[in-house]
């Protein structure tokens, strides 16, 4: 969920995809008719206040997972130098996200890095920083949170180190139950099964054979392939079926049409919204969904344990097997024990109007009439609702597409996080995530 692309992240004109409350309402109104449970955003501005959008969307059974960089220079872990990036300022900055969304109840966890192995050659120096940043934004939270927030990685698939990737996270330095460089979670960004595709052509069993004995939850971080057009979204069935419960779902990309083309929606610079043949058919998908299948639990893989941290971990020669993670750098101790001085921190406020007053149109260019937020004690789930065929023809929108000229983006039965974040405890946490489905 980054509607303008990167360009919607912009500190010096005060605002993110998070800090217009109106926005947030019309979005989340029609997240909750797709049927889906959790938002990711990739670039956030911490000294914004997000309080509007968040209890939107905690409203709507929608969680957050919330990526800590950003684009701009020292946002950002350098993938081609990452010594250089890891500074004082930088994790000023991150442990800033972490203040922003650590009290809304519905921030299911932070990204530490996306696809900061993105070849091979990256895989040799990275991955120590990758587990260093983990280790430290854990500490933060550990210091300063009133409940453990989840904190993981979001992985390219780039084939020949993933496995390796995966390894390299999930593995517990000296097999301490207490590394706190260990990710909670790990992310697949995977555009392999495209429309027309099946089980075997995208290697989707080459993938439950890879994470089979995970002892981290595993999800597609990014999927959704847009050749050809209209997507139809055949592996819906299949990432939430039986054959795949190694995984525990997906973010789609994306919710807005950008220019790299894979919006569900097309936001206009007047506010209103048309749905894409892709909404509809991704609802329609949701809609088939076992949701008592997805509401379990997979109680043999919450009792495995880490493997202990060690070169036999590892499988390519180009990947790195250097276990000892970098030291925080100066001033970090005593910053992750103190916090960062004047932290934003948000809250839920009481979402007093649920009625979209914007105009949204269906992908008929039908007038939506009626869209308004539904109140959602627990996740929200697919409802049997057809969205895109349920207005009848009118004029449909006017105005300029917002994506015409935004940058490209891209870089169980019970809820435990949603609504009492003091009762929560990092099992239960994870335990959530292996049964969650996103979006």
């Amino acid at each position: 969920y980054q509607p303008g692309g990167q360009g919607a992240y912009n500190p010096t004109n005060s605002q993110d995809p998070l800090s217009n409350g109106t926005v947030c309402l019309r979005d989340a109104a029609l997240m909750q008719s797709l049927g889906i449970n959790t938002i990711r955003t990739y670039n956030v501005d911490p000294s914004l206040n997000h309080d509007d959008c968040a209890s939107v969307f905690n409203e709507a059974g929608i969680y957050m997972i919330v990526d800590v960089n950003a684009p701009l220079a020292g946002e950002s872990i350098d993938r081609s130098n990452p010594g250089s990036s890891y500074t004082l300022d930088y994790l000023t900055r991150i442990f800033g996200v972490v203040e922003a969304f650590k009290n809304y109840p519905n921030t299911l966890g932070f990204f530490a890095a996306n696809e900061v192995v993105n070849d091979v050659p990256t895989a040799k120096t990275n991955p120590p920083y990758m587990r260093a940043v983990q280790r430290d934004l854990k500490d933060y939270i550990a210091a300063h949170s009133s409940r453990p927030i989840p904190v993981g990685y979001s992985a390219a698939d780039v084939r020949e180190v993933l496995q390796d990737t995966w390894a390299y996270l999930q593995c517990a330095i000296n097999g301490s139950s207490s590394d706190t460089s260990r990710a909670d979670f790990f992310g697949l960004n995977s555009y392999s099964w495209c429309s027309g595709g099946n089980y075997q052509t995208a290697s989707y069993g080459t993938l439950v054979s890879m994470f089979g004995n995970s002892t981290i939850p595993v999800f597609f971080s990014e999927y959704g392939c847009n050749k050809p057009e209209p997507r139809t979204f055949d592996e819906v069935l299949a990432l939430y079926g039986s054959q795949m419960t190694v995984l525990s779902g997906g973010l789609v990309y994306e919710y807005s049409q950008e220019p790299s083309n894979f919006g569900l929606v097309d936001l206009y610079d007047n506010g209103t919204v048309q749905l894409r043949t892709d909404y509809d058919n991704l609802q329609a998908q949701y809609n088939k969904l076992n949701v008592t299948l997805l509401e379990t639990s997979n109680a043999s893989a919450t009792a495995l344990s880490p493997p202990a941290c060690s070169s036999g971990l590892i499988t390519s020669s180009s990947f790195s097997t250097n276990f000892t993670i970098p030291q925080p750098p100066a001033g970090a101790a005593a910053l992750i024990s103190s916090g960062i001085s004047n932290p934003n921190n948000g809250k839920i406020v009481p979402v007093a109007n649920t009625a979209v007053p914007m105009a949204v149109y269906a992908s008929n260019g039908g007038l939506i009439s009626g869209l308004a937020l539904k109140p959602v004690n627990g996740s929200n789930t697919p409802n049997g609702a057809n969205t895109g065929g349920s207005a009848s023809i009118s004029s449909g929108p006017s105005g300029t597409s917002t994506a015409a000229a935004s940058a490209t983006s891209k870089g169980a039965a019970s809820d435990p996080l949603m609504h009492d974040p003091t009762t929560n405890t990092i099992a239960a946490a994870l335990a959530a995530m292996l049964t969650f489905w996103m979006l």
